[in-house]
């Protein structure tokens, strides 16, 4: 690739994003400005910046790879985000959402949590699991944008991690969310574009839509052996109903992220930026096609990749020798080997616009935990009318500024830390965190006149520790690396097969949403009996 078209391009683009991130910063005069963008987006940047947080490098490089890897059933996976992840969050969750996030002059999603059960417990605890739990996405989208550099560019892993960080850092810290939306706005574009030229491109040199697909169809005696046996029939079906492949693919990348994306603080607080309901009504056909342009390609190139090695080295994309196992360099590799440098400039700017739009909107949930959910009410905890008043303060940015700067920093010393191939299974570990923790409690928030306190905590508490039990001892996914299992129960995982392969939210949402029920039932109960006991008798 020609060094320098890149480097004057990636120039270009840095300084349009900065340029962005000034014109924000100038309009973030507050807290209530850093946190929720002062509430008057517009409907484009609303879509545009909930698509492109959506949408990370762990979307186009992760699960890109797990679709050359697994096939293109894995598209089951963007119906799911358009049904779930956009329609029904904008319409049947967004508008409650901005609605009561105004009445309750809530900031952020442990905020709004916090105000709405009149409880600093969901407040504290929302903010402590998403400090916890979403370093873990983050590494991955940063692990994402260094792995296409380092296979591209030959630029050290290291400083690829480092320098992804510093920039995303720099317009996230001084222009709030109106900056991180801004530049989603930007960077989405791009996205749409950079992908749009690798789908007709890849569709090109394989002799167009009917030829490509036909091929990938009649590879299907090159399946490996072990995913053979495993359920896999080839890259354009399903696999066997049941089957260990089947049920990875169902229930943890279809289920565990097509599910999950309606529990993620920093898409839910994108709602909270509306100026009215209208807004959110137009967002819906923006976020849409997005989200098809997005994992719609990245899916369906991942599978054709596999045709395209087959005709040049013989072996399919798993089986290349670069990829050495590691699924997360099957879409870089493909990029590098196949597209002229004009398109691998291209793709690799909608990469690196993929992966700030995502971190950006992390780091900034991440700081907004840390300094305003936390530090500034612990601080001041005592403080008469403590959510109203605290919230509004200077000293909220400057802390949240500097809890920013300090998750930014765990992320990028994460990131050094994970192993290959995680892209994909980190992403779908954290949307399964949240949708097990978050979803139940939630939904109940919005739609329930009265909210049962002890529901909330009873489905917190309950979704993670059995999600958190489930995935220490029973899936093999994380149960066998981690080795927990291993040291109390002598055994990889205590369940034989299917359990191992069934993801951890098929178990505890179920759980999660039980222990909200009977919690529910209790405070009903208890109410009954109080109003009871004050109607004086006769």
């Amino acid at each position: 690739m020609d060094t320098v078209l890149f480097w004057v391009f990636t120039a270009i683009y840095i300084a349009i994003t900065l340029f962005l991130a000034y014109l924000a910063w100038k309009k973030t005069k507050s807290g209530d400005h850093f946190l929720v963008a002062g509430r008057e987006v517009s409907p484009w940047i609303i879509g545009l910046s909930y698509g492109a947080t959506f949408i990370s490098t762990s979307a186009i490089v992760g699960f890109g790879g797990v679709a050359a890897q697994l096939g293109m059933g894995v598209i089951w996976l963007t119906v799911l985000n358009i049904g779930v992840g956009i329609l029904v969050a904008f319409i049947v969750f967004g508008k409650p959402t901005r609605r009561l996030g105004q009445k309750l002059n809530a900031l952020t999603f442990p905020d709004l949590l916090g105000k709405r059960f009149k409880s600093p417990f969901m407040q504290y605890s929302t903010s402590i699991l998403i400090l916890v739990s979403m370093p873990l996405y983050s590494s991955a989208v940063i692990i994402g944008g260094a792995s296409f550099i380092n296979v591209v560019l030959g630029v050290p892993y290291e400083w690829a991690i480092v320098g992804f960080a510093i920039i995303t850092a720099l317009y996230v810290v001084f222009g709030g969310l109106l900056g991180v939306m801004y530049t989603d706005a930007f960077q989405g574009i791009l996205m749409m574009v950079g992908m749009t030229t690798v789908l007709i491109l890849t569709y090109s040199m394989l002799g167009g839509v009917t030829t490509a697909h036909t091929a990938l169809t009649n590879m299907s005696g090159l399946v490996p052996k072990g995913l053979a046996s495993a359920g896999m029939t080839g890259w354009t079906s399903m696999p066997v109903f049941g089957s260990t492949v089947w049920l990875k693919m169902i229930t943890t990348i279809v289920m565990g992220v097509g599910i999950g994306v309606l529990a993620q603080p920093q898409l839910i607080v994108r709602f909270m930026t509306a100026k009215d309901s209208r807004a959110l009504n137009r967002a819906v056909p923006i976020g849409g096609i997005f989200i098809i342009m997005m994992t719609g390609v990245a899916f369906t190139v991942g599978a054709l990749t596999n045709v395209y090695f087959y005709q040049h080295t013989g072996q399919i994309a798993q089986a290349q020798p670069a990829v050495a196992g590691n699924t997360d360099k099957i879409i870089p590799l493909f990029i590098n080997s196949s597209m002229p440098d004009i398109v691998i400039v291209l793709f690799m700017l909608t990469l690196l616009a993929a992966a700030m739009s995502t971190l950006s909107s992390i780091f900034h949930t991440m700081g907004s935990a840390a300094g305003h959910d936390l530090w500034i009410h612990l601080k001041n905890r005592k403080a008469k009318d403590n959510y109203e008043k605290i919230s509004q303060a200077k000293s909220s940015m400057t802390a949240t500024k500097l809890g920013t700067g300090i998750m930014i920093i765990v992320s990028v010393l994460l990131a050094f830390v994970m192993p290959g191939s995680i892209i994909a299974r980190a992403t779908a570990m954290f949307m399964g965190i949240c949708a097990v923790s978050f979803l139940p409690l939630f939904t109940h928030s919005l739609f329930s006149k009265r909210v049962s306190l002890v529901g909330a905590k009873a489905s917190l508490i309950v979704g993670i520790t059995a999600w958190f039990l489930w995935t220490v001892f029973v899936h093999i996914a994380e149960s066998q690396p981690m080795g927990i299992s291993k040291l109390f129960t002598g055994s990889d995982a205590i369940l034989g097969n299917p359990w191992q392969v069934i993801d951890p939210i098929v178990i505890a949402m179920p759980l999660s949403i039980a222990a909200l029920a009977i919690g529910w039932y209790y405070d009903t109960w208890r109410w009954s009996k109080e109003e009871g006991a004050k109607v004086e008798p006769a």
